[in-house]
């Protein structure tokens, strides 16, 4: 189990919990290569990622590294659907117009999971995650809960 933490509903930091896909430690690499000027183009994922080990992979493939996060919904952190939520060295460099994603309880699923997952430049999953706080409804919460396992078994995005 991994314990990372998380930024929140307006700015609460928390812990989410997932299960390791990575090395002891490779979750610090990607802070490196943050550039805060560069942030709307930054994607934390690749492909050929070396720090993912081999269980990880197939775990991050199938989404199934996200399941404990189940846990942090029955204790309040988190939603079913909403904005993943985000790095804290990520939302000290937001924008306010990136931080109105804080708005809402992060989600393990969302408009920006089943629209390209991992694969999304930050712009582009900020970009999802407003347009779904200008729609949100418990109707279409529950469209995009019914789309999930297509986004998920596609694998597409899923590094």
């Amino acid at each position: 189990m991994f314990k990372p933490i998380r930024v929140g509903r307006n700015g609460s930091p928390f812990k989410m919990l997932k299960f390791r896909t990575m090395a002891v430690g490779g979750e610090k690499d990607w802070r490196e290569k943050l550039d805060p000027d560069q942030l709307e183009d930054f994607v934390f994922q690749s492909e050929d990622d070396p720090r993912i080990t081999k269980l990880g992979r197939k775990l991050r493939k199938t989404s199934l590294d996200e399941l404990p996060n189940l846990l942090n919904v029955f204790g309040g952190s988190m939603s079913l659907v909403g904005p993943r939520p985000e790095e804290p060295e990520i939302v000290a460099h937001y924008t306010p117009a990136m931080r109105r994603r804080l708005v809402v309880k992060p989600g393990i699923t969302g408009l920006a999971q089943i629209s390209g997952r991992g694969d999304l430049p930050l712009a582009k999953t900020i970009a999802y995650d407003l347009d779904y706080i200008e729609k949100q409804s418990f109707g279409y919460d529950l469209a995009l809960l019914f789309k999930t396992p297509a986004a998920v078994f596609s694998r597409r995005g899923a590094l």
